[in-house]
């Protein structure tokens, strides 16, 4: 007799999950069903896999995992932390509207709020280079990166999954796929690497690029739309808030400087619910 999975497909500006209940059933992921899930001919189709978790400590409400197209699991992600609160409250899981949840990079604290917009204390971004992880001499505010027969001016950091920001002119003309693939599995990130391409229109405001690690080009990217502010304010270029214009949608970030938790605030909506054999 065959067990059928029950989730949820999930988007955040675009950026798309399957989301699956682990907490009132069983779930048994591998890499091989992670990629067969993801794939948008074959499976259901998605950028990311979430698992709900029941806690594993007294001080979080639930646990939660992430899996990459690829069938890679990762550490965090922002749109995902969006959908997980708008999952778990809307499945009846909780009545909370704040809740603690523990990641693989630590624990994050989304909130539903009255808007129907989830907001994220994304945790305070770190820069040290072992903690990227990145291979450099020394913490700087920019750093050289040698791709091939160019040097590109990248910010390195980590929003509990590594980021490298690139400022660029003109967003529509950049060579995301080319640039964004070199970038990602470039030796000096050893667990390679999101790439971030922003132009900044304002000093509130820029819009964004991501190549995210395992997925490729994305529609939207919370993580690196953090990353993208925090490396703008620190660089002088941007003052919070940052509205982050993502090709699906908009993203709102604020950070009061070092040592201070980011802020992410943008939508999570359910697209639809469906059983799979997994």
């Amino acid at each position: 007799m065959s067990t059928r999975t029950r989730f949820s497909k999930m988007q955040g500006l675009g950026n798309d999950f399957v989301v699956f209940d682990g907490v009132r059933q069983r779930v048994a992921l591998t890499a091989d069903i992670c990629r067969r899930i993801a794939d948008r001919h074959f499976g259901v189709g998605c950028d990311q896999i979430l698992l709900v978790e029941a806690a594993s400590r007294p001080d979080v409400d639930f646990r939660y995992r992430i899996f990459n197209a690829d069938g890679g699991e990762v550490e965090q992600c922002g749109n995902g932390a969006r959908c997980f609160v708008r999952f778990v409250h809307d499945q009846g899981l909780t009545d909370k509207t704040a809740i603690r949840v523990e990641t693989a990079s630590g624990v994050i604290e989304p909130r539903l709020l009255d808007n129907g917009l989830v907001m994220v204390d994304m945790g305070a971004p770190r820069f040290a280079p072992a903690d990227i992880p990145f291979v450099a001499d020394a913490e700087a505010l920019s750093y050289a990166l040698k791709v091939g027969q160019h040097v590109v001016e990248i910010a390195a950091l980590s929003m509990g999954n590594p980021h490298a920001v690139l400022r660029v002119n003109d967003l529509d003309s950049a060579p995301v796929d080319i640039l964004g693939a070199a970038i990602e599995a470039h030796a000096r990130f050893p667990k390679r690497v999101n790439a971030g391409f922003m132009q900044v229109l304002t000093e509130h405001d820029i819009r964004l690029r991501v190549f995210e690690r395992g997925a490729g080009e994305t529609l939207a990217c919370g993580t690196g739309a953090c990353a993208a502010a925090v490396a703008g304010i620190r660089q002088g270029w941007l003052k919070s808030p940052v509205s982050v214009h993502t090709r699906g949608g908009d993203l709102v970030i604020a950070w009061a400087g070092a040592g201070q938790p980011v802020f992410m605030t943008g939508p999570a909506e359910t697209v639809f619910e469906g059983e799979l054999e997994l």
